[in-house]
């Protein structure tokens, strides 16, 4: 019987985590398509579902994580409702303050999740932050620094960047800063859908209009380590790509 019992809690948890994966694509999908409904224009390249915001979507796996722990699991569930009853007094006194404070939360959360995107199109780059709903928009001269190259260690805060990612930021001319590689999704699919293909295409031009660029080589080999060559070859292209007015200087 014990063994039974272990051989089902290991077939639980196999399913829960195959069925947890399942919802958290689902809801990013869903995520995805309402951004490119409210923000994609026509002519749009690219385009990049900032972070933080972009990592705060962890809450909701979280929340589905509960879910199904909640309703799926009866040890948990009674664990949970044990926990619930010991605090009964505290919650039924408090009951309206946890529900508008729950539901305020998720609106500001939801809110802040979808509105942190970026637009690239073929001459403009707009930027909807959680203040500006209504999107910044920003000529490609409007960009005065790029800086790009490859992470050498991970990030100290969670769900951030790991060593060896490849990082493309512009700096537009009022501080703005933002991560292309970051990208959310694309309108052609010719280039695998891969930010780096496309990010590679509009270095080019960016480099042609003269704007500054820092690049480094510096921690290369660690996104070799991960990637394949066909993807590795296109951010060596990027890294050592450099406006001409500076190769004139070399």
């Amino acid at each position: 019987m014990k063994i039974l019992k272990i051989l089902k809690s290991i077939i639980f948890w196999i399913v829960s985590v195959i069925g947890m994966l399942i919802f958290t694509i689902a809801f990013m999908a869903l995520l995805s398509t309402v951004q490119e409904k409210l923000f994609l224009p026509k002519e749009y390249i690219m385009w990049i579902f900032k972070s933080p915001a972009y990592n705060l979507v962890f809450i909701y796996e979280f929340y589905i994580i509960f879910g199904f722990v909640f309703i799926f699991n009866k040890d948990s569930r009674e664990l949970i409702t044990e926990i619930f009853k010991s605090k009964e007094k505290a919650i039924i006194n408090r009951k309206m303050i946890f529900l508008y404070t729950f539901i305020i939360f998720n609106i500001v959360l939801m809110y802040t999740v979808l509105f942190d995107v970026a637009v690239i199109t073929n001459n403009k780059i707009i930027d909807y932050t959680f203040f500006s709903p209504r999107g910044n928009q920003y000529r490609y001269n409007d960009i005065v620094k790029i800086e790009t190259g490859v992470y050498g260690k991970k990030g100290y805060l969670p769900f951030t960047h790991s060593k060896g990612d490849f990082y493309y930021i512009v700096e537009l001319n009022d501080g703005t800063k933002i991560d292309l590689n970051e990208m959310g999704g694309s309108k052609d699919n010719t280039d695998l859908g891969d930010p780096r293909f496309i990010i590679e295409k509009l270095d080019i031009q960016y480099v042609k209009l003269g704007i500054s660029k820092v690049s480094s080589m510096d921690n290369f080999e660690y996104c070799t380590k991960n990637l394949d060559k066909i993807y590795t070859d296109k951010i060596r292209n990027i890294l050592l790509l450099r406006p001409r007015r500076l190769l004139h200087k070399l």
